[in-house]
């Protein structure tokens, strides 16, 4: 198989734009009359060199450094910086580029270097000001379009998880199985327990109605992620009766954090089919939320066993890893493993700043 090399954009503007730039230079030096084609094509080879370089060698500096990451209140001083140090090296090179080209072409000159330099530099720094202002600042802006672009699409996709993260929730609250189940316990207590028949019925409401809430933001506060799956355990256990044990531990300082909807009642959700429901004498569901290392710390633990329908699951563990991704950029970590003693412990850490 044949391979073929092709020159990058990058490359092709710097090639294109700085020989526009010496082009139009050499044009005007052309139609004054006072034209020399050996100094032409030597100006326009080491003019073309030196910018190239010159912004080459700026683009390594701000990548390694990197600018391109800034806001542009920060950038914009380091900008005008590198512009002016730019300005100035540019401005020597050029001159020393003038002076050795008319001096190897024409054999002659009758200026020492200095005075020839002090003769020419402002016209030149003003020259090299205004292209390398040119260039850092197309640089920047083409970046910085790139990065609006790019949070742009990230912020679309992370609205559309949510969205199905809603219908997927929706979905679970709506299960012909939950809802029966439900339903067949409300109507037991409706002549036992008026009282626990009203509670039940207030929270199946609420579920479908944090479940159809179209409002959501991206993030919420933890208070109301744990009031969603507090509800959701207090129905569960009018079904399960003493077949399900519940402890939540959070700190009040704490409740504040935000984090992603649904991400703890998924893990939750997830305990209770793949768990509880499939065992005799049911089991338990510790919830954890602590401080720990600069990242909150996240823990649903449940008696079962992990199998591999519960580390594919569509509807929770696939989506919430990704909902993670997209939000934390990366620096959140999501594990779900069967620990010794038959049962299951899902952990999500998640920076706390």
């Amino acid at each position: 198989m044949k391979i073929t090399k092709t020159i990058s954009a990058y490359w092709k503007i710097q090639i294109i734009g700085w020989s526009t730039a010496s082009l139009y230079w050499g044009f005007q030096a052309f139609f004054s009359g006072n034209f020399i084609w050996k100094i032409g094509i030597a100006d326009l080879i080491l003019d073309v060199s030196i910018g190239i370089l010159l912004t080459h060698l700026y683009r390594n500096f701000v990548l390694k450094k990197g600018w391109n990451k800034l806001n542009l209140k920060t950038l914009i001083p380091k900008m005008i910086i590198g512009v002016l140090l730019l300005s100035v090296i540019y401005t020597v090179l050029i001159a020393g580029k003038l002076y050795l080209v008319r001096l190897f072409i024409l054999k002659s000159n009758s200026l020492p270097f200095i005075l020839f330099f002090k003769s020419i530099q402002l016209q030149i720094f003003i020259t090299g000001t205004r292209l390398m202002s040119i260039w850092v600042l197309a640089y920047h802006l083409y970046h910085y379009s790139r990065l609006e672009l790019q949070t742009v699409k990230e912020n679309a996709r992370l609205s559309l998880i949510i969205k199905e993260t809603q219908l997927n929730n929706l979905s679970a609250q709506l299960n012909p199985h939950f809802f029966f189940n439900s339903l067949n316990n409300i109507k037991f207590l409706v002549l036992e327990n008026p009282h626990a028949a009203r509670r039940a019925i207030d929270l199946l409401s609420e579920l479908l109605r944090n479940s159809l809430n179209s409002n959501i933001g991206k993030v919420i506060p933890l208070r109301d992620e744990i009031n969603l799956v507090k509800d959701y355990l207090e129905l569960e256990k009018i079904r399960f009766e003493d077949r399900l044990q519940i402890k939540i531990e959070t700190n009040e300082d704490e409740l504040t954090h935000l984090i992603l909807p649904f991400s703890i009642q998924t893990l939750v959700e997830n305990a209770v089919k793949h768990g509880i429901e499939k065992r005799k004498n049911g089991g338990f569901i510790v919830i954890k939320v602590e401080l720990e290392n600069n990242f909150m710390k996240i823990t649903v633990q449940n008696s079962g066993k992990l199998s591999k329908e519960i580390k594919d699951s569509g509807i929770g563990i696939k989506n919430l890893n990704e909902r993670l991704l997209l939000q934390y950029n990366g620096n959140a970590f999501f594990e779900i493993k069967e620990m010794d003693n038959e049962t299951v412990l899902a952990t999500i850490l998640i920076p706390s700043k």
